[in-house]
């Protein structure tokens, strides 16, 4: 990635050009990334290819102020934290199932950020840590988002555990974007995928939450939610474009 293509990241996602690649550069970074650039499945349910090249993604979430699923939004925060000096590795991860059995691999994808120590850093997993969470620490870890550990697994994998439920193991191993291209196309194709259940966008705000899923609309402030029925196509895209600053060409078939 470019300079004058991370300004323009920068931009999208309200940050000044940082300083330096540091842990407080990094805090704010994915702060900022959670509160403006949703996680949203909105590609599949309106026909549209996704390409986890940085052209595509760059016009995608920068360009048309989308958003995405782990492979896209991972995967460009990564190219932008790169760009800014910081040293960043992909991983592949299996996600805990409700009955603790877990996905094949590569159903998610994480960074780690070697700075003076790890950091586990995700941006594209809904309902996650809003700060980076350290790689090597066996103690709870709390965060605006809940309490988090991270602990040892088999072969060197690390659990990721968020109010006390594991959510997914990942890989030591480091990865390339390209490995993530398969499972993003069956995650996009499959008729089994979760994905392809219903369309859903969410993003942080500064006091909660606001979501729509289906034709529901879920704000979540100072502990407090509403939901609110999306009768009309009208009020559905009127919805995207208020709480995500997307202008769809129609509304998301669920």
């Amino acid at each position: 990635m470019d300079r004058d293509t991370a300004v323009r990241y920068l931009d999208r996602i309200s940050a000044p050009e940082p300083r330096q690649p540091d842990l407080a550069t990094l805090r704010e970074l994915q702060r900022r990334h959670l509160e403006t650039v949703p996680f949203e499945n909105l590609s599949i349910h309106l026909g549209e290819p996704i390409l986890l090249t940085e052209d595509a993604l760059v016009e995608k979430v920068v360009g048309r102020r989308r958003g995405g699923f782990c492979y896209e939004l991972n995967g460009l925060f990564s190219m932008l934290l790169t760009a800014l000096g910081f040293d960043v590795r992909l991983h592949a991860a299996s996600v805990f199932g409700a009955d603790g059995t877990l996905s094949p691999a590569f159903d998610h994808l994480v960074l780690s950020v070697e700075l003076d120590e790890r950091w586990l850093v995700d941006v594209g997993f809904g309902v996650f840590a809003d700060q980076p969470l350290r790689r090597d620490w066996p103690e709870a870890q709390e965060d605006p988002a809940g309490s988090f550990l991270v602990l040892d697994a088999p072969g060197g994998d690390l659990d990721l555990v968020m109010n006390g439920e594991r959510q997914y193991r990942a890989e030591a191993y480091e990865r390339r974007l390209t490995d993530f291209v398969r499972p993003c196309w069956w995650h996009a194709t499959s008729p089994d995928s979760h994905f392809r259940t219903v369309a859903r966008c969410s993003r942080r705000t500064e006091d909660g939450r606001v979501s729509i899923v289906g034709d529901r609309l879920y704000e979540t402030a100072g502990g407090e939610r509403t939901e609110t029925v999306l009768a009309t196509d009208a009020e559905m895209l009127t919805a995207y474009e208020k709480h995500f600053g997307m202008r769809l060409p129609r509304s998301p078939t669920c």
